[in-house]
């Protein structure tokens, strides 16, 4: 989670403002047809969007701003840009295994939505980075095996032209041929499934919390009122 270009904050913004309101319609807690937690990651995925939707139009309500598609001047961008993800400092900063910082804003509205859901903000933005990234650690763990090494040697000469340096962009099918015959793909299917079953278990606290939060989160998601106005933004392409 790099510090947002213009240009991603814009997407960010115009990706927020797409999703409706549609999907949170629900009755209060404690309410005897209370709605229970969807099964599916797919279902529990898109609850969690259009809660934490809610959540932030509810905030930026407060502070006289809406997610509403319309033209604005720069300055009026700039105030909701600023409302949305927060401004100045990174409060919220994670250093990964892999080496890699991940940072955000705790003063937005966005992070006033996730607070709000998940209960813990910074418990959260460390457990769901830290998650997000299990893959990414599994591969760099596997970089450093001299099995992988030594296969990524072999496949480097062989999509490497006799008395040509390696070319920086090999031919897609040479590249594919190169390594199934160099036998990386085999060894990176491999090493990927017992690194990532090792860094499942080095994180299990944060996964643990992650599914804490997460659960607690699906619980407020369907305890959330049906809004009167859903707001409506442009259908992305």
């Amino acid at each position: 989670m790099l510090r947002p270009t213009p240009r991603t904050r814009h997407a960010l913004l115009t990706a927020a403002a797409a999703l409706l309101l549609s999907g949170c319609a629900a009755v209060g807690p404690g309410a005897p047809d209370a709605p229970a937690v969807p099964s599916g990651a797919a279902a529990q995925d898109a609850l969690l969007k259009t809660a934490e939707h809610r959540l932030v139009v509810d905030c930026l309500k407060g502070r006289g701003l809406s997610l509403a598609s319309r033209p604005r001047a720069p300055d009026e961008d700039r105030t909701l840009q600023a409302a949305l993800f927060g401004a100045g400092p990174r409060e919220l900063s994670v250093t990964l295994a892999t080496g890699a910082t991940v940072t955000a804003h705790e003063d937005g509205c966005l992070a006033t939505a996730r607070h709000r859901l998940y209960g813990d903000q910074r418990r959260w933005f460390r457990a769901q980075v830290v998650v997000d990234n299990l893959r990414a650690e599994a591969q760099a763990r596997m970089s450093d095996d001299p099995v992988h090494r030594a296969a990524l040697a072999r496949w480097t000469r062989c999509v490497t032209p006799p008395g040509s340096p390696r070319p920086d962009r090999p031919d897609p099918a040479v590249a594919t041929r190169c390594a199934r015959e160099s036998g990386l793909d085999e060894v990176r299917e491999r090493l990927e499934t017992a690194e990532l079953a090792t860094v499942r278990a080095l994180r299990r606290e944060e996964l643990a919390t992650y599914r804490q939060l997460r659960d607690r989160a699906l619980r407020r998601a369907v305890e959330l009122p049906a809004p009167t106005h859903p707001q409506k933004g442009p259908t992305l392409s």
